[in-house]
């Protein structure tokens, strides 16, 4: 017989990696990567095929994650964006 998940343990989160950001469990993928991912249009089955550790329930978890939790997940990828803008602008500055 099948063993049955509990969906509440696939994410979790430790101060020690990512900053205590939610992440899938037992990995390092956070769950801002899984959305951004998504956002960008990958399936979450080509999730699973270009990072094949992960199973598909893991990525649907995260992704429920961030549905859910919609305005956190955004804010850290907003954070994100706004941090490799402000690094590019640096990088550029001192090119010159």
């Amino acid at each position: 017989m099948t063993e049955t998940v509990d969906i509440g343990t696939l994410i979790d989160r430790s101060p020690e990696v990512h900053g205590n950001r939610p992440k899938i469990a037992g990995t390092g993928v956070t769950v801002r990567r899984i959305a951004g991912w998504y956002l960008r249009g990958r399936s979450p089955e080509e999730t699973v095929r270009k990072v094949p550790h992960l199973a598909l329930a893991q990525v649907h978890a995260a992704l429920a994650y961030y549905h859910a939790n919609r305005e956190e997940v955004e804010g850290d990828l907003a954070a994100d964006e706004t941090l490799y803008e402000q690094l590019a602008d640096n990088a550029s500055s001192r090119a010159r």
